[in-house]
């Protein structure tokens, strides 16, 4: 079971759970910008990743590590809180574990809004991808982090979330992060069967994620239960930084695909 913050609707008429998952070296606290609004209309649940804040670490589990593993633990989280189905919100690798999660157990999955979403990698990504699986005997992780944030994130008005998820990751152990730098390296297989998914998913990506948001526009045209919204002015961590309208497109999309249910936790 993974490490988790729980919290209750301000509206008593709520129903549904949003369960939000962060992107690689992050935790819970990238949603800072998003728990007001969604609190006012479901109660959210942040689930910490494996190899990420207090959540157990990647070389606990018996079996080698994998996208199964993560599902599972996801699972049992929600489980331990009474919560059988949920609409989720997640971002970059976060999106990939949903897409890993309609796969393996799409029956848990209401809607999906996917921010910063990785398909798959372009040549320019799979290269940095060869650098750093070449020098990361050799050099600490946070420079490889750092490298790939700068990257990613390369413009004046990304600096905020940069700076936060490098902030953040300081906090990840080596060995965590590079269990998951090696393992995001398979995303396309997450992706593979994900379009034939009949959940609903909404894929909110900044116009300025340049290693990512075309391969992204592509992939998604085969995939008849999927809209996209991309952001002007916006890098790969759009909830962050264009906040106020990655939260308005994600609750009308899931208040859109809420049928009445209880999906509340119980302790």
């Amino acid at each position: 079971m993974l490490d988790y913050h729980y919290y209750s609707s301000t509206n008593e008429a709520a129903t549904h759970t949003l369960v939000l998952l962060h992107g690689i070296g992050g935790n819970s606290n990238i949603f800072y910008k998003q728990l007001d609004m969604f609190c006012a209309h479901f109660h959210v649940l942040c689930i910490d990743l494996p190899g990420h804040g207090d959540s157990p670490c990647v070389h606990s589990y018996e079996d080698h590590f994998n996208y199964d593993i993560v599902v599972r633990e996801v699972e049992k989280t929600m489980e331990a809180l009474n919560i059988q189905r949920a609409h989720f919100v997640g971002i970059s690798l976060g999106s990939i574990v949903i897409h890993h999660l309609l796969q393996k157990a799409p029956e848990r999955v209401l809607s999906a809004v996917l921010g910063g979403t990785i398909t798959r990698f372009n040549a320019w990504s799979k290269g940095l991808l060869v650098i750093g699986q070449a020098i990361k005997h050799m050099t600490p992780h946070m420079w490889i982090y750092r490298l790939f944030a700068h990257v990613m994130m390369p413009k004046g008005r990304h600096a905020k979330s940069r700076s936060l998820f490098i902030r953040e990751a300081k906090k990840m152990t080596r060995r965590n992060f590079f269990t998951w730098f090696t393992l995001i390296q398979n995303v396309e297989q997450t992706y593979k069967y994900a379009h034939r998914s009949p959940v609903p998913k909404l894929y909110i990506s900044g116009e300025e994620d340049h290693l990512f948001v075309r391969a992204l526009l592509k992939d998604i045209q085969r995939d008849i239960h999927a809209k996209a919204l991309v952001l002007k002015k916006c890098g790969h961590v759009c909830n962050i930084e264009k906040a106020q309208a990655f939260n308005e497109a994600a609750i009308a999309f899931v208040h859109a695909h809420s049928k009445p249910e209880l999906t509340t936790a119980s302790a």
